[in-house]
């Protein structure tokens, strides 16, 4: 299977996985979704295979049924242009990502003064919601990991015993997604994201993966290449 499917199985799994618990993931014919109230996480639709135009008033009444605003991405795989009929029809491009991947095959020197701990009580789950939210800006409830954290790491890094960043590791079908890697604000400029990313790897490759993959934003994306991650595909998401 090719990384650019591993790699979006991955992360439509990631939501699959945190909606679960809550009866708050949904499949119909052409897309699946997760709504999750009093999170903005990861409250996603997105489409299983290429769509046309007769697909959009589906799509539209399925997300004003919500109360909150639904992301809509669109992997540019399809070669179709078809992203058009999403914009030709009120959505609106809120952010884009690039799809990465890295084969898992070289270990990174650790630093002896920077840990990555896997949280797994309630404490630390509200711990790392509230880094998560100063890290990135907006919310992810707690709960979510309460219920998943045995399927789902999720990562505290600290510097000589200060918090000062988060990540998230899932598995897949040999595939370790890197999703969740923020910085505090007081903490950035100080290489914590790429020591972060290093230690990620190392426990990528210690779970036995054949690929790392991640979804990076333009500002992040020349760090991972540096990395070593090849750049493979875009994520438009949209919202309406």
């Amino acid at each position: 299977m090719n990384s650019i499917k591993l790699n979006i199985e991955n992360l439509t799994s990631l939501w699959q996985t945190v909606s679960e618990p809550l009866n708050a993931h949904f499949e119909e014919k052409d897309f699946e979704y997760s709504f999750i109230k009093n999170s903005e996480w990861p409250n996603r639709l997105w489409f299983n295979k290429d769509f046309d135009a007769h697909q959009i008033p589906f799509i539209k009444d399925k997300l004003r049924s919500f109360t909150s605003n639904m992301v809509v991405p669109y992997w540019d795989i399809y070669n179709s242009g078809s992203f058009r009929f999403l914009e030709k029809n009120g959505f609106h491009l809120k952010f884009e990502q690039i799809g990465m991947s890295l084969k898992a095959d070289t270990s990174f020197v650790e630093l002896e003064d920077l840990k990555l701990v896997k949280i797994i009580t309630e404490n630390e789950f509200e711990l790392w919601s509230a880094l998560f939210k100063r890290s990135f800006g907006y919310f992810i409830n707690p709960m979510l990991l309460t219920t998943s954290y045995k399927i789902i790491n999720y990562y505290i890094a600290y510097h000589q015993n200060e918090a000062v960043g988060t990540g998230i590791l899932f598995n897949t079908d040999h595939v370790s997604g890197i999703h969740a890697v923020g910085i505090l604000p007081e903490q950035r400029r100080c290489g914590y994201a790429k020591d972060i990313m290093k230690l990620l790897i190392n426990e990528s490759i210690k779970m036995d993966s054949d690929y790392i993959t991640l979804q990076a934003s333009s500002m992040g994306k020349d760090l991972y290449l540096k990395l070593g991650f090849k750049e493979q595909f875009k994520i438009k998401n949209y919202v309406l």
